[in-house]
């Protein structure tokens, strides 16, 4: 199958290629995919990207396009230094690292509101279709000043469709060699003076494969659907007023080949993970009808989750409410943002960690932290600006936490040439082990060793952003120093017992620190091409039990990865897109005496695509994922013909005391294989 989807499509290329001396005439210009509107991350106020005193990164809409996907997950890996992390090789979730720091140090943020957090980073990233996504923000290093906990590794804020730019109708319906089938629809529509954007996204993927031979499925099979339902009201003097809803219900299992979910679910004798998640979520925001121009914002979300990792069962439900009000207001040279939120945290599961000081009766987690803000941005000249933020929370197990914040921008008067610097603290409050799905598998067990701190963070960034032209090319040059010390850092350690995962606060400190590069070239004929690399150091020095300071690497954190993306735009609306990432060696959970290798090889997952756009609104797309086929040589599963540990003592055939175990993991056990698909848009 892989070599006929890899004829066709060179057979197809070497067809139009052929064409190209023949056409090329007709071809007039390049779109210009590269985004420079207003980004709102940053301050949390609408500000020209170039203006920004604070690096943003975006990908846009188009950007998903060159490489479809199902959901959020896949796309956010085409910005350089993000990650996107697969944790558990059964059931396939995962999180979103940036510059090396692991998913619970990154906020996601939709319309900027607190929304995929704690328990729903784990699953919630799956079900964000592309389908209702404008553009993507990335804030790398703390942003506490503004956001508060979690914000301390960076932000990733999905800005969704404005409801008046959105097409009246779409569709995009694409499949798989694999059999993954994913369906979008949208449609907007006017109710008196309430303008509505409504979303569908359907994803299915049913069909077991185990090319690696291990009994157990390479793709955690799904059945998700998606609604999201945006709404903007009309009102006098263009105040803002919006709510935005969305609902997601997904249905994901993996494990041994012979599993069922509907007779095997929690069974002893066949493994297999099972995960039923309910999810729905609010976000609102209103401009009160006053002179000065003061803003509140909510959002809500409910998450349930009803899953089996073997024969232990994981039952949790989440709710969340944030809400903020915050006055924007400009004096001279000075533009303040000043405000005050309030986020409320219930949390149950049927594990200890909401079990009662005598463990006989349950105690939902409930969590309130209340928090002001304040920040001047302070614009001396056009060339010159200056921004200073600071942020009171009170925890009511931690107290009070500070956080501050300082950037300065300088452009040259052509604004060719623009210097950023910021420094800035971070904080996150403990939600125990809700965050780390190797904690919810039944392959270990968890420990909470001591009371647990609050995590600090301090990080510096320095940041460069040049554009050179010539007769030839157009070039924009990105380059960014970061460090981040992390204190009182919070610890899953897989090394003291293969059976457990053991909590703890860091005796020592954590340090984040690398350098990453953006390259975005344009030529006078119909080519793009971008490329990302960044170098990293990410570790941890404690002492051992000589007394020592070691230093330890992250688990998961390549020191040299990056992406490329190269777009060449063919006669007749032809569209050919090359694009990927690829990542070093990068340290891995191993088991003492483990026969895999500690640290995972180099590799690339390329893809390529070839799109045709036809004068009705429909466009044909497809092309090959995973082009060199790349899939780790290694077993992913330790002792996966004993899932439930049932041979384990035995010194002659396991004389190590191997355990199976699903953590062992650094890249998709998807190879090759090839997609095909159809756009249609009305506007």
């Amino acid at each position: 199958m892989r070599k006929y989807i890899v004829l066709l499509f060179g057979a197809f290329s070497i067809h139009l290629f052929g064409q190209i001396e023949e056409d090329f005439a007709e071809f007039d210009s390049v779109d210009d995919i590269e985004f420079e509107g207003a980004v709102i991350t940053g301050t949390m106020k609408e500000v020209s990207r170039l203006d920004s005193p604070v690096p943003v990164e975006v990908i846009t809409s188009k950007l998903f396009q060159k490489n479809p996907s199902p959901s959020l997950f896949d796309a956010i890996g085409m910005v350089n230094g993000v990650r996107p992390q697969i944790n558990c090789n059964v059931c396939n979730t995962g999180d979103i690292q940036i510059n090396g720091m692991q998913g619970p140090y990154t906020m996601i943020l939709i319309d900027g509101m607190p929304i995929v957090s704690a328990l729903s980073t784990v699953y919630g990233l799956n079900g964000i279709p592309n389908s209702m996504v404008e553009r993507i923000e990335v804030v790398k290093g703390p942003a506490s000043s503004l956001y508060g906990s979690e914000a301390m590794g960076g932000i990733i804020n999905i800005i969704t469709k404005d409801v008046e730019k959105a097409p009246q109708f779409s569709a995009d319906f694409f499949t798989t060699s694999w059999l993954e089938y994913n369906t979008d629809f949208s449609t907007k529509f006017k109710v008196g003076k309430a303008s509505s954007l409504l979303g569908i996204n359907y994803f299915q993927y049913i069909n077991k494969v185990d090319n690696n031979d291990d009994n157990f499925t390479d793709l955690t099979l799904q059945d998700r659907i998606s609604i999201f339902n945006k709404w903007n009201f009309n009102r006098k003097e263009n105040r803002k007023a919006g709510i935005g809803l969305r609902y997601v219900y997904e249905d994901r299992w993996g494990g041994e080949l012979e599993f069922d979910k509907r007779t095997d679910r929690g069974s002893d004798e066949v493994y297999g993970e099972s995960v039923f998640t309910s999810r729905f979520e609010a976000v609102g925001n209103y401009q009160l009808p006053l002179k000065e121009r003061i803003y509140t914002q909510f959002s809500y979300n409910y998450h349930d989750q009803d899953s089996w990792y073997g024969d232990t069962p994981y039952k949790a439900n989440q709710q969340v409410l944030f809400g903020q009000i915050y006055w924007d207001k400009s004096f001279g040279k000075h533009h303040i943002l000043a405000g005050a939120s309030l986020r409320y945290t219930l949390y149950d599961d049927n594990t200890p960690a909401t079990a009662s000081a005598d463990g006989n009766e349950n105690e939902p987690s409930k969590t309130i932290l209340p928090g002001i803000f304040i920040q001047d941005e302070i614009q001396f000249n056009p060339e010159n600006t200056l921004l200073l933020g600071y942020r009171y929370d009170y925890d009511e197990n931690h107290g009070s936490i500070h956080s501050p914040r300082l950037a300065y921008k300088w452009n040259s008067f052509n604004k060719r040439h623009t210097l950023r610097g910021s420094f800035g603290t971070g904080f996150r409050v403990v939600n125990l082990f809700t965050e780390d799905h190797a904690a919810l598998t039944g392959s270990r067990e968890v420990i909470i060793k001591e009371q647990l701190k609050p995590e600090k963070s301090y990080n510096a960034n320095l940041n460069y952003v040049g554009r050179f032209n010539t007769d030839f090319m157009n070039l924009d040059f990105d380059l960014t120093g970061f460090y981040s010390y992390f204190t009182n850092k919070i610890l899953g350690d897989y090394d003291v017992d293969p059976n457990q995962i053991v909590y703890q606060n860091l005796k020592g400190h954590a340090i984040s620190q690398g350098i990453s590069l953006n390259l975005n070239f344009s030529f006078g004929f119909p080519l793009r091409f971008s490329t990302g690399i960044t170098y990293m150091d990410v570790f941890r020095k404690e002492k051992n039990e000589e007394n020592t300071e070691e230093k330890i690497e992250e688990w998961f954190a390549p020191k040299w990865s990056g992406i490329f993306v190269a777009t060449y735009t063919l006669p007749k609306n032809f569209t050919l897109d090359i694009t990927g990432n690829w990542n070093g060696p990068m340290r891995l959970p191993i088991h003492p005496k483990d026969y895999r290798p500690e640290y995972s090889p180099w590799f690339c997952i390329a893809n390529v695509q070839i799109s045709k756009k036809f004068n009705n609104g429909i466009e044909l797309y497809g092309g090959i994922k995973n082009l060199f086929d790349f899939v780790p040589s290694e077993d992913p599963l330790m002792r996966a013909f004993d899932p439930f540990d049932q041979f384990v003592e035995d010194p002659i055939n396991n004389p190590h005391g191997y355990t199976f175990d699903t953590t062992y993991n650094y890249a998709s056990l998807q190879g090759i294989r090839g997609f095909l698909g159809i756009r249609y848009a009305i506007f």
